[in-house]
């Protein structure tokens, strides 16, 4: 029996990197346009995303996005369940691979949020930050609720330290392979967007642990409410304006991720016996 071609994965991963570099370039300009007083908005992908609507062709533009995020939410969970990237079976593979499964979903969610926007379903409802809220209030309320949603923010804040290392350690084109000639520009523009992801990511896991502390789901912010945050402090501006000109760096490397990443995708008679196993 012929071998499947394993090409439709690795352009379902592609056009996801893609997608996802043009929300975090979005919510990154208009984050640095809010912070020199132009305009703009320190709201998080959802509202980025809903920007699109008043732009020409802006709901052409929402479903080629949510297409792309559906694609990188399959890339995500294929790669976590058949290690097609290699991490290994280590405790570190593994959360690795758990950190890629949840990914996933969280795009896969953002891919039908940004399709119902398109398709005039949704307005947008209360933000990322009530989502987040409304989760947390869910987990809080299961046994040992308190607990779990401490070990998740203390999950988010390390991620973040762990992607502010890879900026300084400059590691982040592993699994890249760059023209030589512009090797340096894309890893420094890699080394900014994977610094300014780690600063949110921590304040994440910070409100959550704040959340669990307090018993408060309240407390409890996405990016948007990040960025917020980071602008009501004192010089809040250059805050704001350093950590927005990182994601959208990290948005520009995204594009950078979509042309240049090396995919190893799956066989996709394999890819389906990982998902039936994971269904069991």
């Amino acid at each position: 029996m012929p071998k499947i071609s394993r090409h439709p994965v690795e352009t379902l991963a592609r056009f996801g990197y893609g997608a996802r570099g043009v929300v975090y370039g979005l919510v990154g300009a208009l984050a640095l346009l809010a912070a020199i007083g132009s305009g703009g908005q320190t709201g998080g992908s959802r509202s980025a995303l809903q920007t699109l609507l008043s732009q020409p062709f802006g709901k052409v533009w929402l479903v080629l996005i949510a297409l792309g995020l559906f694609g990188f939410c399959a890339w995500r969970i294929l790669e976590a369940l058949t290690d097609a990237d290699h991490r290994g079976a280590d405790w570190k593979g593994w959360g690795i691979r758990g950190a890629h499964l949840v990914s996933g979903i969280i795009y896969g969610g953002l891919a039908l949020f940004a399709l119902n926007l398109a398709l005039g379903r949704s307005s947008g409802g209360g933000g990322e930050d009530q989502a987040a809220q409304d989760w947390t209030a869910w987990l809080m309320g299961q046994p040992f609720g308190q607990w779990l949603v401490g070990l998740v923010g203390l999950a988010v804040a390390g991620t973040g330290l762990a992607f502010i290392a890879k900026a300084w350690r400059g590691r982040v084109a592993d699994r890249l392979s760059l023209p030589a000639d512009r090797r340096d520009w894309f890893i420094t523009i890699g080394r900014m967007g994977f610094a300014a992801r780690g600063v949110v990511f921590v304040m994440i896991g910070g409100f959550l642990v704040l959340a669990a502390i307090h018993a408060s789901s309240s407390e409890v912010h996405g990016l948007g409410g990040a960025l917020q945050a980071l602008r009501q402090q004192p010089y809040g501006w250059v805050l704001l304006a350093l950590t927005a000109l990182g994601l959208f760096a990290f948005g520009l490397f995204g594009l950078i991720q979509a042309r240049y990443r090396h995919i190893d995708a799956p066989d996709l008679a394999d890819a389906k016996a990982a998902v039936a196993r994971a269904a069991r």
